[in-house]
């Protein structure tokens, strides 16, 4: 089995979301993955029923800052968002196994 999900969002944008919509999850996947492997490999891990996947691919930003030593170039890199709505009721609890 391919591992398409990197991690879960665990941001303060992803969390405001949650709070509106308490079926809706937020993972970092890599590019190539689809819509129906993401479904699949969420469905697999967490026991939950998916609805829909939402997915949306982010450009890595250049980025500078001056220190002592000069100027600093570099290149954040790029990486796709999945949402995924899970069936009415469901919920993951990204923190259970800490």
């Amino acid at each position: 089995m391919a591992f398409y999900i990197v991690k879960p969002l665990v941001t303060e944008k992803m969390t405001k979301i949650t709070e509106k919509r308490p079926n809706r999850f937020g993972f970092i996947v890599r590019p190539e993955a689809s819509k129906e492997q993401i479904k699949k490999e969420v469905e697999e891990l967490y026991k939950v029923t998916v609805e829909s996947v939402n997915t949306a691919t982010y450009a890595g930003k250049r980025s500078s800052r001056y220190t002592r030593a000069g100027l600093i170039k570099g290149q954040k890199s790029s990486f796709k968002k999945a949402i995924v709505t899970l069936k009415e009721g469901e919920t993951i609890d990204f923190y259970s196994n800490i």
